[in-house]
């Protein structure tokens, strides 16, 4: 019987996580990285799949699941935050599939720019992103060390930081820092990122001016983080470093762009270039130098 693309539903995501983490495995494995993920809660899938839910679909063969697919819309911006084949079952154009569907999201959204971020060695995914017009455009490093050695430097945060909450002031500033860096909107992304409550959102300030935010999560990950203009990278991302220092999370992670100039201070640090990702895009898709993404699936 052949394989079937359906929508998901909300009780297929956890499931769709164990496809996932499996074949991020398996492929990281294969070029000498061992497994880097884990299965976690499917939080923002399910926060996905219910703010709009023909970006999410699956690929069932006699009631297996071999396929995942999710995308976003925010503005004019269309991003796929995930597209896995079963490692048993690639080849088999089950990828081709969920991408037509998923792109048809980006049709019905009326997106003007399309993008998504997959690992820099995957050239058979990317191989198929540029069939379709998505170019490689960033390169961005998933960088990383242990707190504890991070924390025998002196991390006095260089900026003045303030809470972000989730007012109608607030949200319109971030507004307006996501326009500026991203040339989108993002409040859905802002709303959902201040309800959790493992995670800390703050404003950098510099001469009475909010020039910036940045989100550390407790499990010690910086990002996203954005500033007004490349200049104020270097004190924004040492006051976003500082905050996750002053956990106690055993771990600091960030992904960096290789655009901005936060990428030699994470060398300088000691955090370890772990993994290289690749911003993928039909244009050019917002000021890198000035950007942090969360993860390959929030942007």
């Amino acid at each position: 019987m052949p394989h079937v693309v359906r929508p998901a539903r909300a009780d297929d995501l956890a499931r769709a996580q164990e496809l996932v983490v499996r074949s991020i495995n398996d492929l990281t494995s294969r070029h000498g990285f061992g497994p880097i993920a884990r299965v976690r809660p499917p939080n923002f899938q399910a926060f996905c799949l219910r703010d709009d839910a023909r970006g999410t679909w699956l690929a069932e063969d006699g009631g297996e699941m071999v396929g995942f697919a999710q995308s976003w819309t925010c503005d004019r911006l269309w991003f796929l935050a995930e597209l896995f084949v079963a490692p048993e079952r690639q080849g088999d154009g089950i990828g081709n599939e969920l991408l037509d569907r998923a792109l048809q999201h980006a049709r019905e959204a009326g997106a003007a720019t399309k993008g998504l971020i997959t690992f820099a060695f995957n050239v058979a995914s990317q191989g198929l992103y540029v069939r379709h017009g998505l170019l490689p455009r960033q390169v961005i490093h998933l960088c990383g060390a242990e707190r504890g050695a991070m924390a025998r430097r002196a991390w006095d945060p260089t900026l003045r930081t303030s809470p972000i909450r989730a007012t109608t002031a607030d949200l319109e500033t971030l507004r307006q820092l996501d326009l500026a860096t991203l040339s989108v909107g993002r409040e859905k992304h802002h709303r959902y990122l201040l309800s959790d409550v493992a995670m800390t959102g703050v404003f950098l300030e510099e001469g009475g001016e909010r020039v910036g935010y940045a989100y550390v999560d407790s499990t010690g990950h910086v990002g996203p983080l954005a500033v007004l203009h490349a200049g104020a990278m270097p004190a924004a991302f040492r006051t976003a470093l500082a905050l996750a220092v002053a956990g106690d999370a055993p771990w600091i992670s960030v992904f960096v762009p290789g655009a901005s100039d936060a990428l030699a201070i994470a060398a300088d640090q000691g955090l370890r270039f772990m993994l290289p990702m690749v911003l993928m895009a039909d244009r050019d898709c917002g000021d890198w130098a000035r950007y942090l993404p969360r993860n390959p699936g929030f942007m």
